[in-house]
């Protein structure tokens, strides 16, 4: 049987992100995640720009007839440009105002398709967000209500990928929305890329509002304004069997998704197989009261 609408997942289930795969259909999809030892996996919605199916429009019946256990949703936006930390700034989410309307009308699709999964989580980048301050923050949180309130009125809870912004600001705009549906996709090593600060220390600032993590591992950049350098899990800066355990710690259950977006599909397989063992030994490991201590693992760089 696949995954039910509505259906818990078993606590700190642990997958794979669909895309890391490089895979082009559901049935290849199920292959080689057999081959990795999981049914778990959070799917991407079928954008072309950033995950085709070759299943088309019958891609969600395909995949809940699968067998899969499906963690949630993604959605990537046509016309986000990864090439520099400045492009994605200029062309992620919704930053820009000129793309805001047709974006949400993508959003719309895409909740309904996360509705046709049997789902009712749907992942995005909502773009950089601005500060306190900023003249342009007061429209870029309206955008965000707007896309929170599409989605509430269908019983869909959008979770914000971390990132481009530091987890002090990303709070400060959780908490300025106030909407119950708006949560947070936690990638630490998306904040090492961007050089956001220590991605341990935003566990215990957003890890109340914590819906899902994509489990990736990065080198901060040595040139400010470059990207970082993800690298396989355990080989980077995030320190996974800590974030592992300060996750638990924090009271932290949802999906572990393994991600990887370098290298082809062969070393991209090979790298997510050595992260799944990496995180089921962590998870065999006992937490201690110690790995929920706030504020004391370190702070965050302010951004400039």
């Amino acid at each position: 049987m696949s995954q039910q609408p509505n259906s818990p997942l078993p606590p700190l289930t642990v997958g794979v992100c669909s895309w890391s795969l490089q895979v082009g259909s559901v049935e290849e999809l199920k292959r080689l995640l057999g081959d990795l030892g999981t049914n778990a996996t959070q799917i991407a919605c079928g954008d072309p720009h950033h995950a085709s199916w070759s299943e088309g429009d019958d891609m969600p019946e395909a995949a809940r007839a699968s067998g899969l256990t499906l963690t949630g949703a993604m959605l990537g936006f046509p016309g986000e440009d990864y090439t520099t930390p400045q492009t994605i700034q200029a062309t992620g989410g919704f930053g820009d105002p000129a793309t805001r309307p047709e974006r949400l009308e993508r959003l719309a699709w895409a909740i309904d398709r996360t509705l046709a999964l049997g789902l009712t989580d749907l992942m995005l980048h909502a773009g950089f967000l601005p500060e306190a301050g900023d003249p342009g923050r007061k429209s870029m949180l309206d955008t965000l209500a707007k896309a929170g309130q599409m989605a509430a009125e269908k019983g869909v809870t959008l979770a914000f990928e971390t990132g481009q912004e530091t987890a002090l600001l990303l709070r400060m705009t959780l908490d300025d929305l106030k909407s119950p549906n708006l949560k947070v996709n936690f990638d630490p090593a998306n904040m090492l890329l961007y050089d956001m600060g220590d991605p341990i220390h935003a566990v215990e600032i957003l890890g109340p509002d914590i819906r899902s993590v994509h489990v990736k591992d990065a080198i901060r950049p040595t040139i400010p304004g470059q990207w970082g350098q993800e690298v396989p899990l355990g080989q980077g800066q995030v320190d996974i069997p800590r974030f592992l355990r300060t996750l638990r710690a924090v009271g932290y259950t949802g999906p572990l998704v393994v991600e990887r977006e370098v290298g082809n599909q062969a070393g991209r397989i090979a790298d997510v197989r050595h992260g799944l063992d990496l995180i089921r030994r962590c998870l065999a490991e006992p937490v201690q009261p110690a790995d929920a201590t706030p504020g004391v693992h370190g702070s965050e760089k302010p951004r400039g």
